[in-house]
């Protein structure tokens, strides 16, 4: 099959949906992003892009902190709320039950499987949004979460998005095991 071109506003299939906290005004704020990634293995960083107009932007600039909290699909209806209503004109600090790490300013959902709390480390101004990137400072997960001491993806049940067609998807089954399934591969010509 000849590829053809496509909207070069193409995305990332899937992205990882999270909410972003930050304090504003003296109360927890949590914004559902999905524009995130690791982006730094030592120290461990993430980006994160936020819409320039965004109120979250406020809390982060603020106190050069936020923390990154990945619900389960359980919390769905929830963490769609936050994406849809601004914070600047609905208080969402009654959303969840909400616990403080190390970090002060810095807001964690408790019914989230995985949080970090990261301090900002460089903000990079783009034409519609703000990059920051922070580092993770402290990560907090729940023993029920964890299989071999590390957060398992199928105990957590996050959920991920597909733009433009504004979907939510379940994770599905595992495909293999990174760094090993290629090493039978006998390219041609390799």
């Amino acid at each position: 099959m000849e590829k053809i071109k496509v909207d070069r506003n193409a995305f990332m299939y899937p992205m990882p949906v999270v909410l972003v906290g930050t304090m504003i005004e003296n109360r927890p704020n949590f914004m559902t992003v999905a524009w995130i990634s690791r982006v730094n293995f030592q120290p461990p960083l993430v980006a994160v892009a936020i819409g320039l107009r965004q109120y979250t932007n406020g809390g982060i600039q603020t106190h050069q902190t936020f923390s990154v909290n990945i619900p389960s699909v359980d919390l769905i209806e929830k963490v769609d709320f936050c994406g849809l209503v601004s914070g600047r004109n609905r208080d969402k600090s009654k959303v969840f039950e909400i616990f403080n790490g190390e970090l002060p300013n810095t807001p964690m959902v408790k019914d989230c499987p995985l949080t970090m709390e990261c301090k900002v480390i460089q903000t990079v101004n783009l034409p519609a949004d703000y990059l920051y990137i922070g580092e993770i400072v402290n990560a907090y997960c729940e023993d029920r979460y964890l299989t071999d001491g590390k957060p398992d993806i199928h105990k957590m049940k996050p959920f991920t998005l597909t733009m433009p067609d504004n979907q939510y998807w379940k994770i599905g089954e595992k495909a293999g095991k990174a760094w090993s399934i290629g090493k039978n591969y006998k390219a041609e010509g390799a």
